[in-house]
């Protein structure tokens, strides 16, 4: 096993999405133990055939104690001779085979040859890459069930943003918008609400994704975060009705353009100080007078800062436990990396069908309690 598939793991273990990874283990366990007998009986369960040489005698329960919890499992029985799934001894090897087999098959787009090699390296014979595909296929409901999932309560904080991955299209190859939705409740808990696949990042592609999470029962959304893109700035407006902010690092940037190489450092801290400040009218005077001061010299970096003084503060309006963590898209950068540092490894997804499933579990870590739910 790579080390990037354990680092993977870790993550996963270290997520409050154990009931997911739980159902996701245990349903693949059922399955591959279905292929297995289905190899070793020479018929698929029910089916008459002429090549059987065997047949099923019911099941016996079993419970697999994981890190993930109690996983249980209805092993089948032969009427001749007798079966166990090689991937229950040892355990713990075997428990990190079967996690990985789950996480090839979404971070690698459903690989089969990849899902087939971990399923040899547990032991396991005779299953061919029609009955892989045929897995992952079923695994892939499981993912777009988790993915469109009903969302309970009121989700204060909402940032939004779109990484790009290469699909092949009608012989083309083009890149496509996957746009990512993290979110934080009531309770503090942050998770992925929703990913989603498009051409682009036009207004109609993000005012349906909104909606997509509103049908869902998104609600109580108070501050979006994101980056200056038009076409999402007008489907947040139509759809949420809740306060924009600009992410503070993407509008920096485009800030220090105008500032000149020897002149970045000074602005960029003359700009801080308003950021600093206790409160949001505090901050905003602060804004008003760097801008000011700044007219003289770089009048067009002080237009900037006029158009933005009220994207950009937007943050400031709210708890000051939580402005670190809201003024700009950065955990949902991180996130956004993760995928791509992923994806590469596929390269260029077959359909988009394949490049949505890389990208849930990379991206669904959750974090528990009122300030851990902002932390890094």
């Amino acid at each position: 096993m790579t080390d990037e598939m354990m680092s993977l793991r870790t993550l996963l273990e270290k997520s409050s999405d154990a009931e997911l990874l739980r159902e996701m283990v245990g349903f693949a366990a059922q399955r591959l133990m279905e292929l297995e007998v289905e190899s070793l009986t020479g018929a698929a369960h029910g089916e008459r055939s002429a090549e059987r040489i065997n047949h099923r005698n019911g099941y016996r329960d079993r419970v697999w104690e994981t890190r993930a919890g109690a996983v249980e499992l209805r092993i089948p029985k032969l009427r001749r001779s007798s079966y166990f799934p090689g991937f229950l001894e040892p355990r713990r090897m075997a428990e990190k085979a079967l996690a990985a087999v789950i996480q090839e098959a979404y971070i690698q787009g459903v690989s089969t040859r990849s899902v087939d090699e971990l399923v040899k390296a547990m032991g396991m014979t005779g299953i061919s890459k029609s009955q892989v595909s045929r897995l992952c296929g079923e695994i892939d409901d499981k993912v777009a069930a988790f993915l469109n999932r009903p969302l309970e309560g009121e989700w204060p904080y909402l940032w939004l943003d779109a990484t790009y991955v290469k699909v092949r299209e009608q012989g083309r190859i083009v890149s496509v918008a996957v746009i990512v939705a993290v979110a934080v409740n009531g309770d503090g808990r942050r998770e992925v609400l929703g990913i989603s696949i498009g051409v682009s990042e036009a207004e109609t592609f993000w005012t349906e994704f909104l909606r997509s999470l509103a049908r869902r029962g998104l609600r109580g959304v108070k501050l979006v975060i994101s980056d200056a893109h038009e076409g999402l700035k007008a489907a947040v407006a139509k759809v949420l009705h809740a306060c924009w902010q600009r992410c503070r690092v993407h509008f920096m940037r485009n800030v220090l353009a105008y500032a000149g190489k020897q002149g970045r450092r000074v602005v960029a801290a003359f700009i801080g100080t308003a950021f600093v400040q206790d409160d949001a009218e505090a901050a905003r005077t602060q804004w008003r007078q760097v801008a000011d001061q700044l007219r003289p010299k770089v009048p067009k970096l002080a237009a900037l800062m006029d158009d933005a003084e009220t994207d950009v503060l937007a943050f400031m309006s709210f708890p000051k436990d939580h402005r670190l963590k809201i003024h700009s898209t950065n955990p949902l950068e991180r996130l956004n990396g993760e995928i791509k540092r992923r994806t590469e490894v596929v390269g260029i997804f077959p359909n988009e069908a394949a490049s949505g499933s890389s990208a849930p579990f990379s991206s669904s870590r959750m974090m528990n309690g009122p300030s851990s739910a902002l932390a890094t």
